[in-house]
C-alpha cells in the first residue's frame, strides 16, 4: 500500500489486530531464522565497502571530490552501524557471543558505545515507540511545552527540527545525551556500559593516532596530521550523523504516524502502527543500508534479521491490508514532514504548527 504523506491516517479501512502478538503471529517463523554465513558475509561486504572509501579518503585531496566521498562514507558508516544494530538485538547471527563482539565493533566508526544502545535503543525505544514521555528518540513537544521553552531552547528547537536539524539533533539528543555523556545508568547496566565504554574509546584512540601518524608523514607537519584524521575519521561521522539522524525521523514522525499519551498507548499502535515502510533503491539498500527503511516487521518482532525484514513486511501487509504505511521514500515526502510535524497535541492525536504555542 501507497500511503500518502500527509492526513491523519491510511485512507483504507485497516483491519484491526487485537494484540501484538496476532502481527507477531502473521509472519513466517523462518523469517526469524538467523544465519552466521550470511550475516558475516554482510560484515565483509560492508567492511570492503568502508574501506575502499577510507582508501579514497586516505588519497583525495581535491575538495569536490571529497564532499561526495564524504556522503558515501556517511552512507559506509551507517551500513557497518546498522549490522552492529542488528547485531545488539541479538538477531544478527545464533551466537549471543558473536552478535555482542560484531556489535562493538561494527559500532566504532560511528563512534557509538554498544551497552549503552542497548539499554537506550532496545529497552526504551523499542519498549515504548511514539509513547509520550517514554520514547526518548524524535519525542515531539506539545505547545505548552514549547510556550516554556527560553528564547535559545525554541531556536534549538527549530533548527532541530527543520528538513536540515536532523543530524544536531541526533547528535545531542541520542548520541551526545544518552549515550557519550550519560553516566547514571540503572546498576545492573553500569559495568557492562563502562566496559564497552572503554573499548570504544580505546579503538578510537588507536585509530586516530594511526589516522594522524600516516597523515603526519605524509605531510611532514601536525597540519597534515590533523588534516587526516578531519577527512578520513571526522567527517564520515558527521555524515553518519545526518544519515542516521534522518533516517530514524522518516523511521517515527509522519503526518500519518500518531504519538499517544503514556496511559493510552498499546504495543499495537507502537510497534505496528508507529512506524513505516519506505523503498528506497535497490543498489543502496544492498550496498549500505540493509533493509533499516522496511523498520515495520522491525519493531513487530526485533527477532527478525535484516536479511529476512522485506518477506516479513510482505506477510503482515497481507495480513492487516490498508494496516501499513508504506511508499518510496521520497525527498518531498520528508521535507513536507517537516514542515508539518513541529508540535504535537497528544490527546487530540495531531501536528501542529509553532503558531499553536501562540494561542
Amino acid at each position: 500500500m501507497d500511503t500518502p504523506a500527509t492526513g491523519a491516517a491510511p485512507t483504507s479501512a485497516p483491519s484491526a489486530p487485537a494484540t501484538l502478538k496476532d502481527v507477531i503471529d502473521a509472519v513466517p517463523p523462518r523469517c526469524r531464522e538467523r544465519s552466521t554465513p550470511r550475516a558475516l558475509a554482510l560484515v565483509a561486504r560492508s567492511l570492503v565497502v568502508y574501506g575502499l572509501v577510507v582508501a579514497a579518503l586516505v588519497a583525495v585531496d581535491t575538495w569536490w571530490l571529497l564532499v561526495p566521498l564524504w556522503v558515501v562514507a556517511g552512507w559506509a558508516v551507517s551500513g557497518l552501524f546498522i549490522l552492529g544494530h542488528d547485531a545488539a538485538h541479538g538477531s544478527f547471527t545464533p551466537s549471543a557471543r558473536l552478535n555482542r563482539w560484531l556489535g562493538r565493533i561494527l559500532f566504532v566508526p560511528s563512534l557509538h558505545i554498544h551497552e549503552a544502545w542497548v539499554l537506550g535503543h532496545n529497552r526504551i525505544h523499542h519498549g515504548h515507540t511514539v509513547r509520550e514521555r517514554m520514547d526518548f528518540v524524535w519525542h515531539p513537544a506539545t505547545a505548552e511545552a514549547y510556550r516554556a521553552m527560553s528564547r535559545r531552547q525554541r531556536l534549538l528547537h527549530r533548527i532541530e527540527w527543520s528538513w536540515a536539524g536532523a543530524g544536531l539533533y541526533y547528535l545531542r539528543t541520542v548520541w551526545w545525551e544518552k549515550m557519550i555523556a550519560y553516566r547514571n545508568p540503572p546498576a545492573k547496566w553500569a559495568a557492562a556500559i563502562r566496559r564497552d565504554r572503554w573499548f570504544l574509546y580505546t579503538v578510537v584512540a588507536l585509530v586516530v593516532t594511526g589516522v594522524a601518524l600516516l597523515g603526519g608523514l605524509a605531510s611532514g607537519d601536525l597540519v597534515g596530521a590533523a588534516w587526516m584524521v578531519t577527512k578520513v575519521v571526522v567527517m564520515p561521522f558527521l555524515a553518519f550523523i545526518w544519515t542516521i539522524g534522518a533516517t530514524v525521523y522518516v523511521h517515527h514522525i509522519d503526518p500519518a504516524i500518531r504519538w499517544h499519551p503514556r496511559a493510552k498507548w498499546d504495543k499495537v499502535a507502537g510497534q505496528l502502527d508507529g512506524t513505516t515502510v519506505l523503498r528506497i533503491p535497490a543498489v543502496l539498500d544492498r550496498l549500505f543500508f540493509h533493509s533499516i527503511f522496511v523498520h515495520m516487521p522491525h519493531h513487530v518482532d526485533m527477532r527478525i534479521p535484516c536479511y529476512h525484514l522485506d518477506e516479513a513486511a510482505a506477510a503482515i501487509a497481507e495480513a492487516f491490508p490498508g494496516r501499513v504505511i508504506e511508499r518510496r521514500l521520497r525527498l518531498g515526502d520528508y521535507l513536507a514532514a517537516t514542515r508539518t510535524c513541529k508540535l504535537y497535541d497528544f490527546e487530540q492525536g495531531r501536528w501542529l504548527p509553532y503558531a499553536a504555542a501562540r494561542t
